[in-house]
């Protein structure tokens, strides 16, 4: 896999601060006092085991999962329960789903047009040559008159990714983008992540797959038990992490 930190692109101030995030779910505490600055252009991955609060914290960022307590801000704006436009913030911030979540009644290219005309209101013309770059993009073009059932996993997960592309997002949210796929077809999307990477575009990324992490992240969250134990670049908390806990993880999952 190529490297696309090797590749310079300018990392901004933060586009992304959460304070004091908490989240309970009944007597579960999945999110305790998380802190987190997301800078422009950076690639974040968080690891860590299931139930460790990965999901739930990438989730609350968009307010698809609304804390209990704390602060998140997205490109100034401090989202709330009231008062904010939650939908027009989301326009700005794309997310992709484990499962693909298209609309398997329509074709790829109305999978990508819909949100183009609806919620941001763009001709019918614009959003289909939106739409037909995006597919290009992503390594699809062909497919633009197929349904969901006629693609594979990953050719689904990359319409999903266009989908969310379509809306020029400032921030893209991959919450374990790979983990439904078989083995043969998570490269075809890790490789369009990378591609994004490349061109600076901010991510925050819910994933094991620890070799994307080394290629194309600029930092590395482990999270365990809802709190974040350890955060640095991806071979400091790899190859020298601080913590026990992390070592333990570690020692698991890059068995080979």
């Amino acid at each position: 896999m190529a490297d696309a930190k090797a590749i310079p692109h300018t990392i901004g101030g933060p586009i992304i601060t959460m304070q004091a995030i908490t989240r309970r779910f009944g007597n579960t505490l999945a999110l305790d006092n998380v802190s987190l600055d997301v800078r422009r252009g950076e690639v974040l991955m968080i690891v860590g085991p299931s139930g460790s609060g990965k999901s739930t914290l990438l989730r609350c960022i968009n307010f698809l999962e609304v804390p209990d307590a704390g602060t998140v801000t997205i490109d100034g704006v401090v989202l709330r329960r009231r008062g904010v436009d939650l939908n027009r913030i989301r326009e700005h911030v794309g997310m992709v789903f484990q499962r693909f979540e298209l609309f398997p009644h329509l074709t790829v290219l109305q999978n990508i047009v819909l949100a183009q005309r609806i919620v941001a209101q763009r001709s019918a013309s614009a959003s289909d040559q939106i739409a037909r770059d995006l597919l290009a993009k992503v390594g699809i073009a062909e497919k633009v008159a197929s349904y969901p059932a006629q693609l594979s996993g990953g050719q689904q997960q990359r319409v999903a990714i266009a989908r969310a592309l379509a809306m020029q997002p400032k921030v893209m949210l991959f919450d374990e983008p790979t983990s439904a796929l078989d083995p043969e077809m998570i490269k075809e999307v890790l490789d369009v992540m990378l591609d994004l990477a490349r061109e600076g575009m901010t991510m925050v990324i819910v994933s094991h797959e620890m070799g994307f992490a080394r290629a194309a992240a600029n930092r590395v969250i482990f999270m365990d038990q809802g709190r974040i134990v350890e955060t640095g670049a991806p071979e400091q908390v790899f190859d020298n992490p601080h913590h026990e806990r992390t070592r333990l993880f570690l020692s698991k999952v890059l068995q080979h």
